[in-house]
């Protein structure tokens, strides 16, 4: 199960990075939420592995998640 976790994990990177070429978009301000959104992914991963579930690993998912949201404001508007 962890395997195919770590799999599907690295393969939601690729796909986000080859979708950001393809679209030509450069620089780390606009990547940063999606890096926040994998990073939240991880430590829930982790903190579920290490049996580490509590007010530490919510706290850093907390975080994350408003920093993520927090940088969603450097995302280009796709042009229609």
């Amino acid at each position: 199960m962890w395997g195919s976790l770590a799999i599907i994990l690295i393969i939601a990177i690729y796909v986000t990075i080859q979708k950001r070429k393809r679209a030509g978009v450069k620089g780390i301000k606009s990547a940063l939420t999606p890096i926040c959104f994998f990073c939240i992914s991880i430590v829930n991963i982790i903190a579920y592995f290490f049996e580490f579930l509590g007010l530490v690993s919510f706290g850093i998912t907390v975080v994350l998640f408003i920093l993520g949201a927090y940088f969603t404001k450097y995302l280009k508007i796709p042009a229609n």
